[in-house]
């Protein structure tokens, strides 16, 4: 049911934001729809196939699977990732980041007030800890594992844009690389009862590297906006045919990785191939300057793969 919702909101954001004649993202009508477009649920599959492959890999360690401690784990991913988002709104107006041709105009365009975005992401922050507390309840894990993890992971969503602003001294990739790699992944995974260890973080790298690809293909979108606002990503550090060699690197070198699992662990591996084709696809889209959309079909291929990986983990 999660992922078809994921599925829905993908293919509907675009229509939610299509463009009037006075230059305005079309009105929601009602006020839930523009809390819906500020959480930018599209982006959500970042938080979810972490999840997912955390409680994958601890069932195939301790053969043990809690069904309540892996929905209570995407409820409190979600929830931070989800006020992540909106404080990244928040900060990303207040510098002057966002504008008319934005991809996230929810300030901008006045759909929600800067009050609404900052309250919204409170009660967000409220939702995660308090799953944070149940987790504490129901997990066999040390309740310090779980708060060092939690608590770094909640303050990377707020440290991205908010306080220090990693995103806007080119430090915004290197996070998000960890938190929707690492940190959801080692949660998950120590959530469902598995020990501290190296092992489930190797495993994160091909969803890592790939969820990065969404943050870099829109911050090479915004290349020259940011510039304008006064800020320094990775993709103005590098320019324009540095980030495309990056952008191909984060799409191709999961397989790369794949291939050595194929090889070396299980032919199971060979499923997440199947969806290099749309990796192609994106390169190819990226190559022609088609950044408009990439950002939001980007997300696609993460699913696709993170789903075929997680299913391969399960096999092999």
């Amino acid at each position: 049911m999660v992922l078809l919702i994921l599925i829905i909101a993908m293919d509907t954001t675009k229509e939610e934001h299509s463009d009037l004649p006075n230059g305005k993202i079309s009105q929601p009508s009602h006020s839930l729809k523009s809390y819906v477009i500020a959480l930018r649920p599209w982006s959500f599959t970042a938080s979810l196939i972490p999840v997912a492959l955390g409680s994958c890999l601890a069932y195939k360690t301790l053969a043990r699977f809690d069904v309540w401690i892996f929905l209570n784990s995407c409820v409190i991913a979600l929830s931070v990732h989800a006020a992540g988002n909106l404080v990244n709104t928040y900060y990303d107006y207040k510098k002057g980041v966002d504008h008319k041709k934005s991809d996230d105009r929810v300030l901008v365009d006045e759909l929600l007030t800067c009050n609404d975005v900052v309250t919204m992401s409170g009660v967000l922050y409220i939702i995660g800890c308090v799953g944070f507390v149940l987790m504490v309840l129901l997990s066999p894990a040390r309740m310090e594992h779980l708060a060092l993890i939690y608590f770094g992971g909640l303050s990377s969503s707020f440290l991205y844009t908010g306080g220090l602003g990693l995103k806007y001294i080119a430090l915004g990739d290197l996070l998000i690389l960890l938190t929707f790699g690492p940190v959801t992944v080692l949660f998950a995974y120590i959530a469902q009862g598995g020990p501290l260890s190296w092992g489930p973080i190797l495993y994160t790298v091909p969803v890592a590297l790939n969820t990065e690809a969404i943050l870099h293909c829109n911050n090479a979108r915004n290349m020259e906006s940011d510039k304008e606002a006064g800020i320094v990503t990775l993709a103005i550090l590098i320019g324009k045919t540095g980030s495309y060699i990056l952008f191909a690197f984060l799409l191709f070198v999961p397989y790369i990785i794949l291939i050595f699992l194929t090889t070396q662990l299980s032919l199971w591996f060979v499923i997440p191939f199947l969806t290099i084709f749309y990796a192609f696809r994106l390169e190819k889209m990226y190559r022609e300057d088609k950044m408009l959309s990439l950002h939001k079909t980007t997300p696609k291929l993460n699913l696709l793969l993170g789903l075929c990986y997680i299913t391969a983990c399960a096999l092999a």
